[in-house]
């Protein structure tokens, strides 16, 4: 059984329940999670597991509307927690950042250039949530053969995307997911998963079956 690392935690999500619902869909392919909040620790020396995931809100505050936040919620991603990420991928191993990921480690540059993408401050945004419409992209193992589908979630907008993404699904223009190769390992990132109504549709959660299965390499069953 492949192990999973769920990093989580952070303020205006229910991590817990998002952490938990992520954990049993990926248990339905034989993966076995490990949910923390201790992000920082988690990361302090070499991983052990197949799978890191990133299902957290953890970045620096520097907004001034979060002022009272920061003393419980600030954070920076600390060196050896970057290297470990870092030879986790080189090692081959496989990253799944979703949601608010794409919001985090905001100290570290690299984070963004791993990911793919981030969140800028002020531009990016996502309107009130709500049902909206993903359109599912291309012929990659994790979309193929996909219906576009309905769900409720925030749909981020104006992300910061590097120029090589290829979106895999998209809502409103806006890409949601990606997937993509990193040093000797891969990654993908996926928007959607504001709180567990977003994990309860069956073709979301197929996708992220198949998007584990993907990153661990392995077999990606297109007639689930």
């Amino acid at each position: 059984m492949a192990r999973n690392l769920i990093l989580s935690g952070g303020p205006f999500h229910d991590f817990d329940a998002t952490s938990a619902a992520l954990a049993e869909v990926l248990a339905e392919v034989g993966i076995e999670s490990e949910i923390t909040e201790d992000i920082a620790g988690a990361l302090s020396e070499p991983s052990e597991t197949q799978l890191i995931t990133v299902n957290a809100l953890r970045w620096q505050m520097g907004q001034d509307r979060f002022a009272d936040l920061r003393d419980q919620w600030r954070f920076e991603l600390p060196a050896q927690a970057r290297t470990t990420l870092l030879d986790h991928l080189e090692r081959g191993g496989g990253v799944l950042a979703m949601h608010a990921a794409s919001i985090c480690f905001d100290d570290w540059q690299g984070w963004s250039r791993v990911l793919g993408g981030c969140w800028t401050w002020p531009k990016s945004h996502h309107p009130p949530l709500g049902w909206t419409g993903v359109r599912v992209h291309g012929e990659h193992p994790i979309v193929e053969g996909l219906r576009d589908f309905d769900v409720v979630d925030e749909v981020y907008s104006d992300l910061e995307v590097l120029p090589d993404v290829r979106p895999l699904a998209s809502s409103h223009g806006q890409p949601l997911v990606w997937a993509r190769p990193v040093r000797r390992g891969r990654v993908v990132y996926d928007a959607l998963g504001h709180d567990t109504r977003s994990y309860d549709n069956e073709i979301h959660r197929t996708l992220l079956r198949r998007a584990a299965l993907w990153l661990l390499k392995r077999p990606v069953t297109v007639g689930d």
